[in-house]
């Protein structure tokens, strides 16, 4: 299947618009799965930070709205917040992407290289820096 330029930028700006539901700007989240437990299946799935399964690491703010249009399938985030105080130390294994009522509809692995959202380490300190300088989400083109 492939699809047009047209149908995924509007495939892309329908899934980027669902963060800027609700009144204020959309957060992205920062977690570690821990005690051996995986980051859930689903952006859906209901977590808590009880650092017995998740650890919520650091919370960065999205500008408001979160994204501008997106061009060949793919909208780049405007400008990001900083958590300037990471919340707790640990290894940083997945991102959630919420609204500002705290829905779910984004959700990606962390690393250094490979992964859906870079570092430049993984490993986050309390008290720390937290910041991305870009975050992009891209809907394919399709293979033939």
């Amino acid at each position: 299947m492939q699809i047009s330029a047209t149908a995924r930028n509007a495939a892309c700006d329908a899934i980027v618009d669902l963060l800027d539901a609700g009144a204020g700007a959309a957060t992205l989240e920062i977690w570690e799965a821990t005690g051996g437990t995986n980051p859930p299946a689903l952006p859906t799935t209901s977590i808590s930070d009880d650092d017995t399964n998740y650890k919520l690491l650091a919370v960065l703010t999205f500008s408001d709205p979160a994204f501008g249009a997106a061009s060949a399938g793919v909208a780049t985030a405007s400008a990001i917040t900083q958590d300037s105080s990471v919340n707790k130390s640990g290894t940083a294994e997945f991102w959630r992407a919420k609204d500002s009522d705290g829905v779910c509809s984004l959700q990606g692995s962390c690393g250094t290289s490979g992964a859906d959202l870079n570092f430049n380490t993984v490993t986050f300190v309390s008290g720390g820096v937290c910041q991305v300088t870009s975050f992009t989400v891209t809907v394919p083109a399709g293979t033939g």
